[in-house]
């Protein structure tokens, strides 16, 4: 098991780890990390790994077996042996752009009230499918709701729940396609906004930024037929 700092602090732009092993593809798992693995359609972190004698690049982190992270090398070199001390530095610019967008598509999940049959993240812009064969509103007024809550500048917080308050409330979980894990007694909820300026609360993993004002202008871009009752909708972050 790899500790995962990310979700502690998605704002720790380096930490020190220990080797704990390799991976028989060459991958390295430390004991504990700030690189985000990919998953629920945010990439993995890149960045690199320093120590005593020597430096690696990392493409890449994934998810391995028993909760632990792979950090990918960016090309073949030799590796840390178990054991080394390192430290971690994260590509702090991509990742924050991550954040930016991924919570941005919180938002959209907000000002587009249905189901979400499948996502994606890059550097600079995201997209959500809805389970629809239409959207209820035209683009420049989702953009100006998505723009209202940016402006709203609104807290972004995360809990931990027991798995019993997702069950007792089923419409928290707006996604289709992913189910938050199950099997550890516990459920990360992000929440957007308190009290009454609460506009959002769902089961999430992700790295996000700490209010919405952090995010930036908003932009709607394609809004596509992806089926009969699927619409993808496309956002950019200037």
């Amino acid at each position: 098991m790899t500790q995962a700092l990310f979700r502690e602090d998605a704002y720790l732009r380096d930490a020190p780890g220990v080797v704990r092993a390799h991976t028989p593809e060459g991958g390295i798992i430390l004991d504990r990390t700030v690189f985000y693995p990919r998953g629920g359609g945010q990439p993995g972190d890149s960045g690199r790994l320093d120590w005593q004698g020597g430096s690696i690049g990392i493409a890449t982190a994934v998810k391995g077996e028993r909760d632990a992270v792979i950090l990918v090398p960016a090309e073949p070199l030799p590796l840390p042996a178990p054991g080394t001390m390192v430290t971690q530095r994260l590509d702090w610019d991509r990742r924050h752009r991550h954040m930016r967008v991924h919570t941005a598509l919180h938002l959209l999940s907000v000002v587009v009230p249905l189901p979400v049959t499948g996502g994606n993240i890059s550097a600079g812009h995201g997209r959500l499918d809805f389970a629809s064969s239409e959207l209820p509103d035209s683009r420049e007024a989702l953009e100006a709701l998505l723009n209202g809550f940016v402006e709203q500048d609104l807290a972004v917080s995360a809990d931990w729940v027991e798995e019993a308050v997702l069950d007792a409330n089923p419409a928290l979980v707006k996604t289709m396609t992913v189910q938050p894990p199950r099997g550890q007694g516990a459920v990360r909820l992000v929440r957007i906004g308190s009290g009454e300026e609460q506009i959002d609360l769902q089961p999430c993993g992700g790295t996000h930024v700490a209010r919405t004002g952090e995010i930036g202008r908003i932009r709607i871009g394609k809004v596509e037929n992806k089926g009969r009752q699927n619409r993808r909708v496309n956002i950019q972050l200037d």
